[in-house]
């Protein structure tokens, strides 16, 4: 009987994960809320750019086409790209558009028979004849709900989209208190570009947040109000007017960004002129790193190494230091550049960012907490307020309730949650312990997501062919543990993001075992130490 796979979304991870279901000869029925593939992408911001160099972001079987020669391709590109990959590989018509799975429940054990269990599923296995899931799905066309009956779960929803994180205040201290208008980055990036360009034009913005959507909407307000429209205009009029404008210059609507932590983000990836992917994406820079179930030799060359992963991060901090001019605005990170990378922190500034600083049409203002009044937003210990008519607030998104709020069962949402001290707990980055039948792809990030999640999918696809099982529950447990405690070391408080960006070589070295893969995809000693790890060393041979 051929098994009914049902995959929650249609973005990257969900494409990946449909064509290597279908490559084991099962059934894929992909739910996508929206009406075209592409996931986030479909909601970025006209102004977005890919972040990951292009070669690190790419399918191992389906190539960049040769007309791409920008290194940080922009949105329509990337999603041409993506759309292309679903058509190559006839993905379309196993997603159903317009669909939104409201909930899903399993059926075939009880609570009690599933907590008692020692091996997933009972048996270790991934499939169950009593056991199956049912999605409960809402057409967002006609309105109606259907249920769905499938064999097994992937969720490919990912963590920034879907549910905002919209930070809590003292009452009569948010949003309600303002006057202007207070909208969310996510509300604002689904608005049509023009509409949205309209939105902030001639107002005075406030940009909460520092990481890529904050600093894009920052650019896309100077784009709207800053000093070249004014040239633009006046030059219009007459040319000496023009000159007097270049001369008393000065921006009516600059855009304020408020951040709580400055963060080591990237001009470029060629510090000092050096390749980023040389001194990171390589073995060699995961020698210096402590590593989750690591032996006493990898431990103590750790150890050793230390002051080398040291310079390392001095390395790349004093190039963005002199490119940026960190000092001069105050925006010096008091963590290091290995803290940024271990959090999937890192991205590239937007061009002539720092340039718009140093005009004034965009301020920098930190601010560790803020609440608003009837005409703008007060910043802790400061006695004025900053005015302004539009907040937007570029502050992320709540993807583990995303992810807890699928489940029917309190059992499996307190599973899938983990206790408050931990990160989401998933074995591989893919595999609550305790919940039967389901994997989740996309949620855990790395610093070249698409790369990550396709090896994800393979490595999925062969536990449910049946080429590999999984550990006990408790050997899988105490393997999340370890990397929580790794999480915990490097990433400090953003352990909860799960991300592998300073170990991706190393833990795809586990995938590659567990499928009985040689882990070792370099020809020669030097280049599988020093040369960097890409989708393409992962082409089956």
């Amino acid at each position: 009987m051929e098994r009914k796979i049902g995959i929650i979304g249609a973005g990257v991870s969900g494409l990946l994960a449909c064509k290597y279901i279908l490559s084991k000869g099962f059934h894929p029925i992909v739910f996508e809320s929206q009406s075209s593939i592409g996931g986030v992408w479909t909601k970025a911001l006209e102004t977005t750019k890919l972040q990951t160099p292009k070669p690190f972001y790419q399918f191992s079987d389906f190539a960049w086409p040769s007309s791409v020669t920008e290194y940080f391709p922009d949105k329509h590109v990337v999603l041409n790209y993506v759309e292309a990959y679903a058509k190559h590989f006839h993905l379309l018509n196993h997603i159903n558009f317009n669909t939104k799975v409201a909930g899903i429940e399993y059926e075939g054990s009880r609570d009690e028979e599933i907590q008692s269990w020692s091996l997933w599923g009972g048996t270790g296995e991934p499939f169950s004849s009593r056991g199956k899931w049912n999605l409960i799905v809402e057409d967002l066309n006609t309105l109606s709900t259907e249920i769905y009956q499938v064999d097994f779960v992937i969720f490919c929803v990912g963590r920034f989209s879907g549910l905002p994180n919209i930070p809590e205040f003292p009452p009569n201290k948010g949003p309600e208190a303002f006057h202007g208008e207070v909208i969310h980055s996510m509300d604002y990036a689904a608005t049509d570009d023009e509409k949205a360009a309209e939105f902030i034009k001639g107002k005075r913005v406030i940009v909460v947040g520092f990481q890529k959507s904050a600093l894009d909407i920052a650019m896309e307000c100077c784009s709207a109000n800053g000093k070249y429209n004014l040239f633009k205009l006046t030059l219009r009029i007459h040319p000496y007017l023009f000159l007097l404008s270049i001369w008393f210059a000065g921006v009516e609507n600059p855009c304020t960004v408020l951040y709580r932590t400055a963060h080591w983000h990237l001009p470029d990836y060629l510090p000092w002129g050096f390749s980023l992917a040389y001194m990171y994406l390589n073995r060699f820079s995961e020698l210096m790193v402590h590593k989750p179930g690591e032996g006493f030799l990898l431990g103590l060359l750790a150890t050793i190494l230390t002051p080398l992963r040291w310079a390392y991060s001095k390395f790349v901090e004093s190039d963005i230091k002199r490119k940026f001019h960190l000092a001069k605005h105050g925006m010096v990170p008091t963590h290091s550049f290995l803290h940024e990378l271990s959090s999937c922190l890192t991205s590239t500034v937007p061009e002539k960012f720092y340039d718009k600083v140093e005009d004034g049409e965009i301020k920098l203002k930190k601010a560790p907490s803020f609440s608003f009044c009837d005409n703008g937003v007060m910043v802790e210990d400061e006695t004025a307020p900053i005015e302004a008519e539009v907040v937007i607030l570029a502050t992320g998104f709540k993807g583990e309730k995303k992810l807890k709020d699928m489940f029917v069962s309190q059992t499996f949402q307190n599973f899938i949650a983990g206790s408050p001290d931990t990160a989401t707990p998933l074995y591989r980055e893919c595999i609550q312990p305790r919940i039967p039948q389901l994997a989740v792809i996309g949620y855990s990030e790395s610093n070249a997501n698409l790369y990550t999640s396709e090896i994800r999918c393979r490595w999925l696809a062969e536990l449910l062919d049946g080429t590999f099982k999984l550990p006990s529950i408790e050997e899988m447990e105490k393997d999340v543990r370890k990397w929580d405690e790794y999480l915990k070391q490097y990433s400090g408080g953003y352990y909860r993001r799960k991300c592998i960006g300073a170990l991706h070589v190393w833990y795809n070295d586990q995938l590659c075992k567990d499928m009985g893969w040689n882990p070792r995809r370099k020809k020669g000693l030097f280049a599988e130490f020093f040369e960097p790890y890409g989708p393409l060393d992962y082409v089956p041979s």
